[in-house]
């Protein structure tokens, strides 16, 4: 209740009443960063011992760190070992014992040796005293999603310990990892290998893969043959997963001919139909998308709450709110109510439309309809509030969100982080980051955990303020909650050190991504390369040039081709 009464004093301090008339909702991607930077405040060479703790993962300290320019990159391979900042304080004072190293991190120091091949991390995991259990191999999996050489040797490795076999599940990560690492060969091969265990799930990893990497026409490949070849049937639940991958990855031409192709075989539910109008709409081809709905009426489906927010989103994307009054309109002549997903789809649109006040009043619209808002909705709402100067009151609606019944969730959290940082609330954003993993330990199943998205905004800030030792501390956090780190995340710490003046240290970031097989894009290349040379530093150039030039004539066999 207390949130309401703010939310509805928010409302009325800003909105003229005529607002509340307006029949508006908002969207399901209400967050994507901008490029605005935050104004650089003056730092302390000292991090906070509240943070050094957290992001040490050890017992309160009051020990200074080292100056903030004393950067060692915290390399995936070794990680465990440059945590040993925290170990080091602990024996010299003595009061805190030394933690046993858990079992993931044992197989993190053998995955991570620098410039080894499969072979040789076979052969130095043959020295690894780690019981494998099932749960081990997907923590494994998980902290190496990005890393497809040292998951699959040690998935390989794992699979000939004695006592051991992999279960569907491990599997498919594994498909999904080299899937998602572009490793299309290794990965069919290992579909092979599964043979009796592939299952639609298998395949549905298959085919999402397949399509986000724009092979749209291998992903309808696999739907076809994966009866025949793996004893998968083709259903309408199968059907729906291939055109539902094609249509997020931007492929409506390929999801409407797989619907044609297979229209007399398998029988279309209104899910089928609810996909390739998403498709239309998000390709802005408004028209196809009626001419389906009318299909979907003769089929003996009734457009419903997805049908009518597709068009919204559609007509929102576009910032015609004309349009989308009147596709409201005929929802309720339908007698189809909006839903939460509607009205955060017509809120964020108001406010990237910088409509402000109408956005907000779409609360009040909400309230009337009796729909109860939920995470994302909030999400949508704080990132609103923050991003036209009232920071104060996305962060009461932040902390009210609970009393209302709602749990935050990453996304929420990732929002609330994201703004800090744009306010230049450094501190507090740490805090949300030690609040986010408490809620995760605190709440059995929840949905908190911290995903590469999380620490994006605080690495940016960390760049743009020479933060070096916590850029350190907060890549060892990174993998210590099974954080991969993508190629996106490499490019963003490259690029942000460049523009720094932290040339030596984008060069280090630069390398292991290479290693990893991950090749930033050509202008973060070409960046790195003028800064270098801006400073007189010929070798590395030289070294870097080098790095480039011997992938790219590789590039057919790299998982991870220039972007």
């Amino acid at each position: 209740m207390l949130a309401k009464l703010r939310i509805s004093k928010l409302l009325s301090s800003s909105l003229p009443r005529r607002i509340y008339e307006r029949r508006f909702l908002a969207t399901h991607n209400a967050f994507s960063n901008t490029d605005e930077s935050p104004v650089v405040a003056a730092e302390s060479p000292e991090l906070p011992s509240w943070i050094k703790d957290f992001l040490s993962n050890k017992p309160s300290s009051s020990n200074p760190i080292s100056d903030d320019e004393d950067f060692v990159i915290p390399s995936l391979a070794s990680w465990v070992e440059t945590q040993k900042l925290g170990r080091e304080e602990a024996s010299s004072t003595g009061n805190v014992a030394k933690k046993p190293i858990e079992d993931i991190d044992k197989v993190s120091d053998f995955l991570n040796k620098k410039e080894a091949s499969h072979e040789e991390i076979l052969n130095a995991l043959s020295k690894c005293d780690v019981v494998v259990s099932e749960t081990l191999v997907l923590q494994v999996l998980r902290r190496f999603s990005n890393g497809w050489n040292q998951a699959y040797a040690f998935f390989t490795w794992a699979k000939s310990q004695t006592g051991y076999t992999h279960s569907p599940h491990a599997y498919n990560s594994m498909v999904d990892v080299l899937g998602k690492c572009r490793n299309f060969d290794l990965m069919w091969a290992l579909v092979d290998e599964m043979s009796e265990l592939v299952t639609l799930d298998t395949m549905s990893k298959v085919m999402r893969r397949l399509a986000k990497s724009g092979k749209y026409s291998e992903a309808v490949d696999a739907f076809l043959e994966m009866e025949r070849k793996y004893g998968v049937g083709i259903d309408t639940n199968a059907i729906n997963s291939l055109m539902d991958a094609l249509v997020k990855e931007n492929s409506i031409e390929h999801a409407h001919e797989a619907f044609l192709k297979m229209f007399d075989t398998v029988k279309p539910d209104s899910r089928t139909f609810n996909i390739l109008i998403h498709g239309f709409c998000k390709a802005r081809r408004f028209d196809d998308a009626r001419t389906m709905m009318d299909l979907m009426k003769v089929a003996g489906f009734g457009p419903d709450v997805v049908t009518y927010t597709s068009f919204v989103e559609g007509y929102c994307k576009e910032g015609d709110f004309r349009r989308v009054d009147e596709v409201l309109e005929e929802m309720r002549e339908s007698g189809v109510k909006p839903n939460v997903v509607t009205y955060t789809i017509v809120m964020h649109s108001l406010g990237k439309a910088r409509q402000v006040a109408e956005a907000l009043g779409v609360y009040e619209k909400m309230k009337e309809d009796g729909c109860v808002p939920d995470a994302k909705f909030y999400s949508s709402l704080t990132h609103i509030l923050s991003k036209t100067g009232r920071f104060k009151d996305a962060v009461e609606i932040f902390e009210d969100m609970t009393k209302q019944g709602v749990s935050r969730d990453v996304l929420v959290y990732n929002t609330m982080i994201s703004a800090a940082v744009h306010h230049s609330r450094d501190e507090m954003a740490l805090r949300l980051l030690k609040r986010m993993e408490e809620e995760e330990e605190e709440e059995e199943g929840g949905s908190c955990s911290p995903n590469v998205e999380t620490y994006a905004p605080l690495l940016k800030m960390c760049c743009q303020k020479k933060k070096m030792k916590l850029l350190g501390a907060l890549l060892h956090h990174m993998v210590r909650n099974d954080v991969s780190i993508d190629v996106a995340t490499y490019i963003l710490l490259i690029r942000g050190l460049c523009m720094s003046g932290k040339v030596e240290v984008a060069c280090l970031f630069f390398e292991e991504a290479m290693r990893k097989g991950m090749v930033p894009r050509d202008s973060t290349c070409k960046m790195l390369v003028e800064e270098l040379e801006k400073k007189g530093m010929g070798e590395a150039k030289l070294k870097i040039q080098s790095l480039v030039q011997s992938k790219v004539m590789t590039k057919s066999q790299s998982p991870l081709p220039v972007a």
